[in-house]
């Protein structure tokens, strides 16, 4: 059928080593089936396939870097599709990687023809034909495909523990979703700061003994159980470092991946940085360079800032958390995301792409939002069709998001297609943030921090919290009427946040 390339992952990706194959010869894969992982400049991705059939080779080798448009593996059509001239294609059997389940194991072929063996007929051979031996433990382990191999890594369940109900025994993607949902979830008291670290540390809460208050599990318990862990691990180049208490406080006290959730590491920090390290945080520099130098100089700029008030949606936000425990609890942030993605739907020059000289808008949301990543450098993967999620939704989705993209693996659509980015530096006490616009969209959005402010209506003084949101865009397909229409349209929908 043809080859698959390797993708471009951004508008400043021009390379990518394959660090991972999911696949290998003889493979049956879909559209969108996971096929490779790629390490570009910015992150380590995992990449789907464009085409369907089977994978018939493999051309670049794990650990290979090669350019954008560069045919990475070849997939042809299955003898099915191909059927005799004037004949219709014969119905695609139901083969188990066709259904997200791993193959069945082929049988072994005789080692002469099917009719005889040695010259002996077909019902001598068959009598003659040696018993096959009992299948050794490690080949009564259920099959896997390695679509359903990285759904089970990524949920955190173990296919050895699986009862496969796909052909042959074979585990499927409802196999592992359901075990996933069985799992009993072990409520744990502590802070989301604290649950944040121990998932980047790796460390088991419900293995802690607290000592905050009514036992809960604080910060500090994290640290000194990574701490103990480290200790008793041999020395080794794969041990892992517990981050300082500011590199903690990320999106699990404010769900919003800002800027500001992963700080630039300190000069100390950067010398215990290996060299491999280092050279990729350089590179990254490097690229997010070269693509901001291009931004300004091709994409005339225009930038507007508004105050918007959040008294409404802070005080609808305070009495739905009333009734929700604590896990569950909205942020302002999600109302700002969701509002900002409803605004783009109603004025289009703001949402969407400037490709070939002329405006593509987008007919959805496909929400960028800036991630910092820990050893500096930060990318904006999408949060797909973000005006059609609920709130609740949405940052289930965006901690799901953020958690993956510092763990290298985002898929190729979240950083190939958002049509709109949204900044945020106000963890750090930012007031405004003007951003520069990421190419080839038209336009980004900044939010600084949600602080009270006083505020005049009416004649009267009063103090409200208030949020500065600025918008920068691009010239040649808006202007600052639009712009100022886009912004004004977020402060509308943020007075009815149960609209939202």
């Amino acid at each position: 059928m043809g080859d698959f390339l390797m993708p471009s992952l951004g508008a400043d990706m021009e390379h990518g080593k394959i660090v991972e194959w999911l696949v290998k010869p003889g493979d049956y894969v879909r559209r969108g089936d996971l096929v490779a992982v790629v390490d570009t400049d910015k992150t380590v991705m995992d990449v789907e396939s464009f085409q369907e059939g089977v994978v018939a080779d493999l051309l670049v080798d794990i650990g290979e870097t090669v350019p954008v448009g560069t045919p990475l593996a070849r997939i042809t059509a299955t003898p099915a599709e191909v059927g005799a001239p004037g004949e219709a294609p014969l119905p695609r059997p139901a083969t188990p990687a066709a259904l997200g389940e791993a193959p069945a194991p082929a049988a072994e072929k005789p080692a002469a023809g099917p009719a005889t063996v040695a010259g002996a007929p077909a019902s001598e051979a068959r009598e003659a034909a040696p018993e096959a031996p009992p299948p050794s433990a490690s080949a009564a382990a259920p099959p896997v495909a390695p679509p359903v191999r990285h759904l089970a890594h990524r949920l955190g369940v173990d296919t050895g523990r699986i009862h496969g109900t796909g052909r042959g025994g074979a585990v499927t993607r409802a196999d592992v979703e359901h075990a996933a949902a069985a799992r009993p979830v072990a409520r744990v008291r502590s802070s989301p700061r604290a649950r944040r670290l121990a998932a980047d540390l790796g460390i088991e809460l419900s293995a802690l003994s607290g000592t905050g208050p009514e036992g809960a599990v604080t910060v500090t318990d994290v640290q000194q159980a990574a701490a103990r862990q480290a200790e008793a691990t041999p020395p080794a180049s794969a041990r892992r470092e517990v981050p300082p208490p500011a590199e903690a406080a990320g999106p699990a006290a404010v769900p919003f991946p800002a800027e500001a959730a992963a700080p630039s590491p300190s000069p100390a920090e950067t010398a215990g940085t290996p060299p491999e390290a280092a050279g990729r945080v350089a590179s990254l520099r490097r690229a997010i360079g070269s693509l901001m130098s291009r931004s300004k100089k091709t994409i005339p700029h225009y930038y507007l800032s508004t105050t918007l008030d959040l008294r409404a949606a802070v005080g609808w936000m305070q009495s739905v958390n009333a009734q929700r425990p604590v896990a569950a609890r909205l942020v302002p942030s999600a109302l700002l995301l969701k509002a900002t993605a409803l605004a783009a739907m109603d004025v289009p020059e703001i949402n969407g792409f400037y490709e070939d000289g002329a405006h593509r808008p987008s007919a959805t949301v496909h929400l960028g939002v800036a991630v910092a990543l820990r050893r500096g450098g930060l990318v904006a993967p999408a949060l797909h069709n973000a005006q059609t999620l609920p709130v609740d939704e949405l940052m289930e989705q965006l901690r799901d998001l953020v958690g993956r993209a510092r763990a290298g693996r985002l898929q190729r659509a979240e950083m190939a297609d958002p049509t709109l980015t949204v900044t945020n530096l106000g963890d750090l006490g930012v007031d405004s943030v003007f951003g520069v616009i990421y190419p080839p969209q038209v336009a980004m959005v900044g939010f600084g921090r949600v602080l009270d402010q006083p505020w005049a209506e009416n004649g009267m003084l009063g103090v409200r919290p208030a949020v500065v949101a600025t918008l920068s865009a691009d010239h040649r397909v808006s202007d600052g009427l639009r712009g100022a229409r886009f912004l004004a349209r977020i402060d509308e929908l943020l007075q009815k946040p149960e609209d939202l």
